[in-house]
């Protein structure tokens, strides 16, 4: 979703779902309807006009339009608020956030988080215990230091969801696609919280592809919540806990993979993964599937499919 504005106009992206839901705004809260050649509509009430094009891009006119982005395009549609520049304290509302880690990791598991934040003092104290985006600690003992301290914070209303390599694996060639595998994961933990905090109505998730692929992997629970996707999501406190809670719950399952195959088991995707991989490999190709993606391009080159 892309915006830009220039003098007294504003052009803004708008997905398709997202036009559906200005088409219905339009259409019932008394807006003067008009055609125009490439629109899906136009139309005017009061200070403002509008026209939607069919090329997803809506175009914003006229005095009111402030007023139109304030109370209706970022509430409503873009359900998201820009900050102003001035301090204003936006009252805290209770939710949940979910997260996943290794995702980008060729060794290890797939880990994925919900936590709930059930008021503006659990999130005081969660940003005093210093909880950020895990991306940012890049300490592993940090990690899990700072994901014991949030267990406390928030008694435990945290739901999960691990995929270890060989259940990774068989559930990637099942479904065939990473985004419908990180929805299908991000959605059971979002019922694993549910059924401890059935009342939590509110969830935020970091988008990663189609908005809806979370919600169709939804269970009966799922369904009842208000779920959020947006970009750098991890901004959020209740999604930058998921993100700890995931990235500490990867790096202890790492480790005990270390342990149970007597070998280093690098991070990430790069040459140094790739050396590690080739030497598991060397020393029984069986060993792989037991600790790695097999479906990342590593275990290609491992097996003489790619060159190293």
């Amino acid at each position: 979703m892309k915006n830009s504005s220039q003098n007294s106009s504003k052009v803004v992206l708008l997905t398709p779902e997202q036009t559906a839901i200005l088409s219905d705004i339009v259409n019932h809260e008394n807006w003067e309807i008009s055609s125009a050649p490439y629109c899906h509509f136009k139309a005017k009430k009061e200070k403002t006009s509008i026209a939607m094009y069919t090329s997803g891009k809506l175009v914003i006119q006229g005095t009111g339009m402030q007023d139109f982005v304030d109370f209706i395009l970022e509430p409503r549609i873009l359900k998201q608020v820009s900050m102003p520049e001035q301090n204003v304290v936006i009252p805290f509302a209770p939710h949940a956030g979910i997260d996943e880690s290794g995702k980008g990791d060729f060794f290890g598991p797939l880990c994925i988080a919900c936590v709930y934040v059930q008021d503006e003092e659990t999130a005081q104290l969660l940003e005093k215990a210093g909880v950020q985006d895990s991306k940012a600690i890049k300490n592993d003992n940090r990690i899990c230091a700072i994901a014991t301290e949030i267990r406390k914070i928030v008694k435990n209303q945290i739901g999960q969801v691990a995929l270890g390599p060989e259940a990774y694996n068989r559930t990637y060639e099942r479904i065939g696609n990473l985004n419908r595998l990180l929805a299908w994961g991000h959605a059971r933990a979002l019922e694993n919280l549910l059924e401890i905090v059935p009342h939590c109505k509110d969830v935020l998730a970091d988008k990663f592809g189609n908005e809806h692929l979370i919600k169709n992997a939804l269970m009966t629970k799922g369904r009842n919540v208000n779920l959020r996707q947006q970009t750098k999501a991890e901004q959020d406190i209740a999604v930058a806990a998921a993100s700890i809670i995931a990235r500490a719950d990867f790096v202890l399952r790492v480790r005990r993979l270390e342990e149970e195959v007597g070998a280093s088991l690098p991070k990430g995707a790069g040459a140094n993964v790739d050396q590690a991989a080739k030497a598991l490999w060397l020393k029984d190709p069986a060993i792989l599937p037991r600790v790695a993606k097999m479906h990342f391009r590593t275990a290609a080159k491992v097996d003489g499919s790619l060159d190293l």
